[in-house]
């Protein structure tokens, strides 16, 4: 098949069988880093952008910034190069050197925030840089993430409906909880489309996303220190559960995916992974679940895989818990 253009080549109907990979669970994984930019990101990003070109905002030449922990960064990094945008991202210290190398082989400017806001993260700092970016430059656009309709919509449109279009009776949907973006937009299509579905929102331990006490985080991916204006309250109604867990054991199931499946993942998805071993129990006996991959792990090659850094963040203890090793058959 021939494209033309790099974010038109998006695959949403991979799913990987990790039945057994949690005792009990029949568990797909819908994995999303095999996307051009590496991450379900990238649905975003078109669909930000193409919000803001419908709307008069955005035309030839112009220059698009935007917040991002490195994901979306990327994703817009690639989008803008192939449609001839300026692209400013900005960072804080817990983007990875290989997201921010990655997002200027595109050609993007990146800037990184290193000021803690109130609620001890970064966010609410990269965004108040963006409005005095803009203040001086009229002339940016800022898609914003975090309180466009555009980017669930994104993920109502293609996550979602892939998702639902593979046929399966679908007991149980894990989503990772960012921007909510993917939450919202899956949230919304399936209450309209598989109303049966019990969606699990998964968040990470010292998130404000839910109401939850602020504290620092390592991981870029899950969570924020400021609550997304997208995140619908009356379809919070429609989350059966909000699943928190603390960031040692997202990097234990990466590690534990990576050493028993052959397959890298993200932070995310190893805290998605790690709400449905939290969750198990109260998973009934032949029900189907579907948990959401958004990145695969060569951007965590040097955080959550490096034993010195998960040790002086997590300590010495955190070790043994982090490096499961194969079973060996009989």
């Amino acid at each position: 098949m021939i494209y033309q253009s790099t974010h038109e080549m998006i695959l949403d109907d991979v799913f990987l069988d990790l039945s057994g990979f949690i005792s009990g669970v029949n568990l797909l994984l819908k994995v999303e880093g095999f996307n051009p930019a590496g991450s379900i990101k990238m649905k975003a990003a078109v669909g930000l952008l193409e919000d803001a070109e419908d709307r008069g905002l955005l035309a030839p030449g112009g220059h698009v910034i935007e917040s991002s922990s490195g994901n979306l960064g990327i994703a817009l990094s690639s989008v803008c190069a192939a449609r001839g945008y300026r692209f400013t991202c900005v960072v804080d210290p817990n983007t990875s050197a290989h997201s921010i190398a990655l997002m200027q082989a595109y050609g993007a400017e990146v800037v990184s925030v290193d000021q803690r806001d109130s609620n001890g993260g970064f966010l609410q700092s990269r965004i108040d840089y963006i409005h005095r970016r803009i203040a001086a430059d009229p002339a940016l656009v800022w898609p914003n993430q975090y309180a466009n309709p555009a980017n669930p919509r994104a993920h109502y449109e293609r996550t979602a409906a892939a998702i639902v279009k593979q046929g399966l009776d679908i007991d149980y949907l894990f989503v990772g909880a960012g921007t909510t973006g993917t939450l919202m937009g899956c949230v919304a299509y399936f209450r309209e489309n598989s109303p049966r579905t019990k969606v699990i929102a998964v968040d990470t331990v010292g998130s404000v996303t839910f109401g939850n006490p602020p504290g620092r985080r390592h991981i870029p991916g899950l969570g924020t220190s400021r609550r997304p204006e997208i995140l619908d309250p009356e379809r919070i109604e429609d989350i059966e559960h909000v699943a928190m867990v603390p960031e040692i054991e997202a990097v234990h199931m990466c590690r534990l995916l990576a050493a028993r499946r052959g397959i890298a993942a993200g932070g995310s998805t190893g805290s998605v992974l790690a709400a449905v071993e939290r969750q198990r129990e109260q998973i009934p006996s032949g029900a189907r679940v579907v948990a959401i991959a958004p990145d695969l792990g060569d951007r965590y090659l040097s955080t959550i895989y490096d034993d010195a850094w998960v040790e002086e963040r997590f300590g010495a203890d955190a070790l043994p818990l982090s490096l499961p090793r194969p079973r060996v058959p009989a």
